[in-house]
């Protein structure tokens, strides 16, 4: 059948069998990820401010200022992770490919992964070392009070645990992209 009425949607059916169409909005997802990894500090210093946290005494605005900067060094890290990650996922699957949205929903599983492994185990870490410093008990009030109450851990225990945990995301994020990745090359493998 050569009738255009019956085949006048195959240019859109065609982009969408070459995976394009499920990469092109990923691409665009990790860039605004991106960006909103850089306006997250703001956001905390907008709340520190709504919450009077630089009228609570010395210690605290040290440690609050300490803090700000862990977070900006995150948050820079983390728009490292999702731009540079941008630029991978059109190599996430071919154009040939039959399975082309499991590669592509892998690669973003990974991502998610370093990103989230990277902030709770460096973050966490840091973040916990200058809470058990500078605040002590007073580390949980600060936490609550910014909504980052589990990451302000405050003892010597979650400095230890944050980067196990974090090291844990990553090999586990990981370890599923790949399972995801797996089938899919197996499966147009096998096609093929």
């Amino acid at each position: 059948m050569n009738n255009r009425f019956f085949t006048f949607l195959n240019p859109v059916l065609a982009f969408i069998d070459s995976g394009a169409f499920f990469r092109k909005p990923f691409l665009w997802l990790y860039r605004v990820l991106a960006v909103i990894n850089l306006i997250f500090p703001l956001v905390v210093l907008i709340l520190a401010v709504d919450n009077r946290v630089f009228s609570l005494g010395g210690k605290v605005v040290v440690a609050f200022l300490l803090l700000f900067l862990i977070l900006c060094a995150l948050a820079w890290f983390g728009f490292q992770i999702w731009w540079n990650r941008s630029g991978k996922v059109d190599l996430s699957s071919l154009d040939n490919d039959e399975f082309v949205a499991i590669p592509v929903f892998s690669h973003f599983l990974q991502t998610c992964g370093e990103w989230l492994g990277m902030f709770v185990g460096v973050g966490g870490c840091c973040i916990s070392i200058i809470a058990l410093i500078f605040l002590g008990s007073d580390a949980q009030a600060l936490g609550r009070m910014l909504n980052m109450g589990v990451l302000v851990g405050g003892s010597l225990f979650s400095v230890v645990l944050y980067p196990v945990y974090g090291f844990l995301i990553v090999v586990g994020a990981r370890v599923l992209a790949e399972l995801y990745r797996a089938l899919a090359a197996i499966a147009n493998n096998t096609r093929r």
